[in-house]
């Protein structure tokens, strides 16, 4: 999912039903849409069923939302360094202890597929 220009997007949660809602709301940091308030509602609503993956980006926008997805039971995953354009996010998440494994860009699909299917 991308998130449209200046509005948030969110995970939600109905029963067994999952579905995003995109808002409006006051700016995180200083980001609009943010990645922490897409993880920080994976955390709460899908928790050990969700798998967070923070790639190449500046800044530290998403490593404390994945690693309130990592608390809550998510399987996370960083982009390794020599395969991002920009090394900041992914840096920032395993620098804070939020990522559980570390790839290369070609195998963070597969990672997934493995987590899904296990």
């Amino acid at each position: 999912m991308i998130a449209p220009g200046n509005r948030y997007t969110l995970l939600k949660r109905t029963g067994a039903r999952y579905y995003v809602e995109v808002k409006d709301g006051p700016l995180v940091s200083p980001h609009r849409p943010s990645v922490d308030v897409l993880f920080r509602s994976g955390a709460r609503y899908a928790g050990t069923n969700a798998v967070g993956v923070i790639m190449t980006g500046m800044g530290d926008d998403g490593a404390q939302g994945l690693l309130e997805m990592k608390e809550a039971g998510a399987a996370t995953i960083a982009q390794d360094e020599a395969t991002c354009v920009v090394f900041g996010m992914s840096k920032e998440a395993i620098k804070r202890g939020a990522v559980d494994k570390i790839l290369p860009l070609p195998a963070i699909s597969g990672q997934i597929l493995r987590i899904c299917s296990g």
